[in-house]
C-alpha cells in the first residue's frame, strides 16, 4: 500500500518550509567562511578560501548523487509501500558515503596537487587555498555520509528532521570558524578545519536521528544484487551530471581569477547571494523530488502532474520575491561580507545581474527536482553536459566584455539547462503512462 503524502498546497508548503529554512543555513557554510575571513580585510585569504571552496565543492559534490539518487529512490520505495527497501537504502547509502569519503581522505596527496595544477590564483592565494583544502579533507567521510542521510530524510518527506540536522551542522560551523580564525588566528586553514569538525558533529546527530531504521534494516535486503546494481546505475548518470555542473562553476572561478584577486573575491561574495537563492528555491525542488518520486512509485500520473504544478507555483512566487530583495538589500549585504573597498565596488557593479538569477534559475532548479525524483539520470546528465558546453562557449565569446561578459554567460547557463530538461518532460510523462515493468 502506498504511503505517499497528500498533494495539496498546504501539504506542499508544510513540507517545503522546513527544507527552505534548512537550505538557508546550507550556504551559511560558505557565507560564514567568507564573512569570517572577509572581516579580517585580507583579500588574498578571502580569494584563497574562494578558490579552495571551488576545489572542495568540485571533489565532494562529484558524489552528490548520494543525496540526489537517495532522495528519488527512497521516495519511490515509499510510494510503492516497500518499507523494507526504504530502510535498506539508508544503510547502503551510508556505507557508500563513508567508504568513498575514506578513499578521498587517503587520496588527497594526489588530488590536491592535481586540482591546483588546473586552478591557480597566484602564490599568495594558492597558499591560503591549499591550507583551506587540506583541512576540509579531514571531514570527507562525514560529509559524504551526511549526503546520504539528508537524501533519505528528504525522500521520505521528513523535512523537519532534515532541518534540525542542517541547523546543527551550520551552527557548529559558524562557532568553530570564529573560534579558529578570530581567536586562534589560523586564517584560511582555520576556516577549513572548523567546517570539517562541524561535519563530524552533524554526522553524529544524523546517526542519532535515523538510528532506529539502521537497526531494523534486513540483512537480506541490504545485499540484494538487483537493488545494488540499480543504485549504481542510477547514480552513475547523476554523478556525471554533477561533475558537469561543478566544472561549470570551476570555470566560473577560473574566469574570475583570470581577472584578478579582487574580481575573484567579489565573485565569491556575489556567489553567496546565488547560493542563498538556489538553496532556498531548492526547498520546492526537493519537495518536487519527493512528491514526483512517490507518484512514480505509486504509478500515479495525475499526482505527478499536480506535484509539478504546485511546486512550480511556489517556486515562481519565491523567485520574484528574491529578485526584488537582492535589488533592495544587496548593497548592504556586500558591505557586511567584506571591508575591502575595491571588492565592494566590483561586486556592487554586478549586483543587477545577480538580481536576475532567481527568475532565470528557478525553472532549471525545479526541473532538476522533477527528474531527480524520477531517477531519470540520463536526462539530467545530458542536460548538464549540454548547458556546461554552451556556457563555456558563451564565456569565451563574451570575454571582451570582462566581468559583465562573465556574468551574462553564467546567467545563460541556467536558461540552457532548463531548456534541455524541458525537452525531456514529454518523454517522462509518456513513460509513466505505460504499464509498470515486471520485476
Amino acid at each position: 500500500m502506498s504511503t505517499a503524502l497528500p498533494l495539496t498546497r498546504r501539504s506542499i508548503f508544510a513540507q517545503a518550509w522546513p527544507i527552505m529554512l534548512g537550505q538557508v543555513t546550507v550556504p551559511l557554510v560558505g557565507l560564514v567562511d567568507t564573512a569570517v575571513i572577509g572581516r579580517t580585510g585580507d583579500a588574498a585569504a578571502l580569494a584563497g578560501v574562494a578558490l579552495g571552496a571551488t576545489i572542495i565543492n568540485f571533489i565532494f559534490w562529484s558524489f552528490g548523487f548520494l543525496r540526489m539518487g537517495m532522495t528519488g529512490m527512497t521516495a519511490q520505495a515509499q510510494g510503492a509501500g516497500d518499507r523494507a527497501e526504504v530502510d535498506a537504502l539508508l544503510v547502503r547509502g551510508l556505507a557508500v558515503g563513508a567508504g568513498v569519503g575514506m578513499l578521498l581522505l587517503a587520496a588527497q596527496l594526489l588530488l590536491i596537487p592535481a586540482a591546483f595544477a588546473l586552478l591557480a590564483g597566484g602564490p599568495e592565494v594558492d597558499a591560503n587555498a591549499r591550507a583551506f583544502v587540506g583541512a576540509r579533507f579531514l571531514g570527507a567521510p562525514a560529509c559524504l555520509a551526511l549526503y546520504a542521510i539528508n537524501g533519505w530524510l528528504l525522500g521520505l518527506g521528513r523535512s523537519r528532521a532534515a532541518l534540525a540536522l542542517q541547523i546543527v551542522w551550520n551552527l557548529a560551523n559558524a562557532l568553530l570558524d570564529m573560534l579558529f580564525v578570530w581567536h586562534f588566528d589560523m586564517g584560511a586553514r582555520g576556516v577549513g578545519l572548523g567546517t570539517a569538525i562541524a561535519e563530524w558533529v552533524a554526522l553524529a546527530v544524523g546517526l542519532a536521528i535515523v538510528g532506529g531504521h539502521l537497526r531494523t534494516a534486513g540483512r537480506r535486503r541490504l545485499l540484494d544484487g538487483a537493488a545494488i546494481r540499480r543504485l549504481f546505475a542510477v547514480n552513475a548518470d547523476i554523478m556525471l551530471r554533477t561533475v558537469a555542473l561543478l566544472a561549470l562553476f570551476a570555470w566560473l572561478a577560473s574566469a574570475g581569477a583570470r581577472l584578478g584577486a579582487e574580481t575573484l573575491a567579489a565573485n565569491q561574495v556575489l556567489l553567496q547571494f546565488v547560493s542563498i537563492v538556489a538553496f532556498v528555491l531548492d526547498g520546492f525542488a526537493f519537495t518536487a523530488e519527493s512528491r514526483v518520486g512517490q507518484a512514480i512509485g505509486a504509478r500515479d500520473r495525475p499526482a505527478m502532474l499536480r506535484a509539478i504544478r504546485l511546486t512550480g507555483e511556489f517556486s515562481l512566487a519565491a523567485a520574484i520575491l528574491f529578485s526584488v530583495a537582492i535589488l533592495a538589500a544587496g548593497g548592504a549585504g556586500i558591505a557586511l561580507m567584506t571591508t575591502d573597498a575595491q571588492v565592494r565596488a566590483t561586486a556592487g557593479a554586478m549586483l543587477p545581474f545577480v538580481a536576475l538569477l532567481p527568475l532565470l534559475g528557478a525553472p532549471a532548479w525545479l526541473l532538476d527536482g522533477v527528474f531527480i525524483g524520477a531517477t531519470a539520470g540520463r536526462a539530467l546528465r545530458n542536460a548538464a553536459l549540454a548547458s556546461t558546453g554552451l556556457y563555456v562557449a558563451s564565456d569565451l565569446l563574451l570575454r571582451p566584455l570582462g566581468e559583465t561578459g562573465l556574468w551574462i554567460a553564467f546567467l545563460a547557463s541556467y536558461v540552457y539547462r532548463a531548456g534541455a530538461l524541458g525537452l525531456c518532460v514529454p518523454g517522462l510523462l509518456r513513460s509513466l503512462a505505460e504499464p509498470a515493468p515486471r520485476t
